[in-house]
């Protein structure tokens, strides 16, 4: 589709000359001779770019690009000026102008700009629509869950996405997904468009940490020729996401710091300060309230990270999202893999939920992407599951007041073993407020199990 061009002059012959040339070119062609002409037509056809003259009558140029850039900011803007006004179209470019042709000039000139600037409205488009795909891919409501504690979250993060100042801290193990929720914050803030960086400051050595953050001016060391831009800087009107803040020397800490409390930083090597407007995303596997009470985390920035705490549970504590987890991303690498996989057998599906994926969701990821790619079968059943799942036994875990229960005999007679276990069943019962589900991973057995012991020996069940 031919782009049209808004052109802005107030001569007739020089709007008709660059008309046919622009026509020529395959151009839809938009002439007026004054600003308030230019100004109704970018708010009635909003024309993809303009040729805009910084002299006209009524209304002059600079006027016009300051107001057709609020009506229409994705508009690109080339100014025309005679040389004695270079000046003005330099103040132009300040405003949003994309570039300047001095009068007179010629026509080749002038379409060799115009293609230039449609190199740069393909990028604009071409940005534009990996946001709208990341803001899809990233959105709240494709977060697999149903654990009421993962939906609050979810429902705190909603929030403090659409305040894009606030600080927010992610805490929670490996493998949870924090980075996700970094960028769904990121995708439904009013940051969206701009972008966001994420570093893990556990991958790089703390010096290297400092000036791939913070850049460096040239000398600052060897190797420095010439002045590099951080990724503080580089995250500028956007997020920046810091995996691993915990990891992070004292020194560096002490930046950070800087940067969320006057909004400015000094690069290695220089002396004069940077302003950025920057959102800062920080996530951790560690406890740092513990860190902080240890002395290896500044108590400050603690604070001034935790304006919004969210904490990921693992996936052992949300045991009913490892389901609807793992047939999500089954669909996902159906996709990939070009597979049709329908599901998990009955079998598989108890030890999936079973296992206590210490690795979390990366590791159910990664199991399920292994067995599609191994199964020859449509279905993944328990012999398609790597070993360390099928071969998981839960361990009962004994409270200390279970360590010392009785098994001494009563008068000359040994209490028999059936007996032994109803008493054992009852103490456990009552220890965990007669919740069957946690009485029974103590035990040791299936929750059904036990619910036909307790049938069996007439027991009351509880609701």
């Amino acid at each position: 589709m031919a782009h049209s061009i808004l052109i802005v002059d107030d001569e007739a012959l020089t709007l008709r000359t660059m008309g046919r040339a622009l026509q020529a070119e395959g151009y839809e062609v938009l002439p007026v001779s004054s600003g308030e002409e230019a100004l109704k037509l970018v708010a009635e056809e909003k024309p993809d770019l303009a040729l805009l003259d910084v002299v006209l009558p009524g209304i002059n140029g600079i006027e016009v690009l300051r107001q057709a850039k609020k009506i229409s900011p994705a508009m690109i803007v080339v100014m025309m000026s005679a040389y004695h006004m270079v000046d003005r179209a330099v103040e132009a470019m300040k405003l949003g102008a994309y570039d300047y042709l001095i009068k007179p000039f010629h026509l080749a000139d002038m379409v060799n700009t115009i293609q230039r600037a449609e190199e740069m409205l393909a990028l604009r488009v071409r940005v534009r629509d990996t946001v709208e795909s990341a803001k899809g891919r990233y959105d709240f409501g494709r977060v697999v869950t149903q654990s009421p504690a993962m939906c609050e979250v979810l429902d705190m993060a909603r929030r403090a996405a659409e305040s894009d100042h606030t600080t927010i801290l992610i805490q929670g193990e490996s493998g949870t997904g924090k980075e996700v929720l970094a960028k769904a914050i990121h995708y439904n803030s009013p940051r969206a468009q701009a972008p966001m960086i994420a570093l893990n400051c556990a991958a790089l050595p703390d010096t290297l940490l400092e000036s791939e953050l913070f850049g460096f001016e040239p000398g600052a060391f060897t190797d420095a020729r010439r002045r590099k831009e951080g990724l503080v800087e580089k995250a500028t009107t956007g997020t920046l996401f810091l995996d691993e803040i915990g990891n992070t020397s004292a020194s560096l800490q002490a930046k950070l710091l800087r940067v969320l409390e006057e909004g400015n930083f000094i690069r290695l090597g220089g002396t004069k300060a940077v302003q950025v407007d920057v959102r800062i995303i920080a996530a951790t596997n560690k406890i740092l309230k513990e860190a902080v009470t240890k002395g290896e985390f500044r108590e400050d920035l603690y604070y001034r990270l935790n304006v919004v705490p969210l904490f990921i549970p693992p996936l052992r504590e949300r045991r009913e999202d490892i389901l609807p987890l793992a047939l999500d991303i089954m669909q996902f690498f159906n996709k990939e893999l070009k597979k049709n996989f329908v599901g998990f057998t009955p079998a598989a599906a108890e030890l999936l939920q079973r296992y206590p994926w210490p690795g979390n969701i990366r590791e159910l990821r990664n199991v399920i992407e292994r067995t599609m790619i191994l199964s020859t079968e449509n279905e993944i059943d328990e012999d398609g599951l790597p070993e360390e799942i099928r071969d998981y036994h839960e361990e009962p875990v004994l409270d200390e007041k279970f360590t010392s229960f009785d098994v001494s005999p009563t008068g000359d007679q040994f209490v028999s073993l059936k007996e032994l276990e109803d008493r054992y069943i009852h103490e456990v019962l009552t220890a965990t407020g007669q919740n069957k589900t946690h009485a029974a991973r103590i035990l040791g057995i299936h929750p059904t199990s036990l619910l036909r012991r307790l049938k069996k020996n007439h027991e009351t069940v509880p609701d």
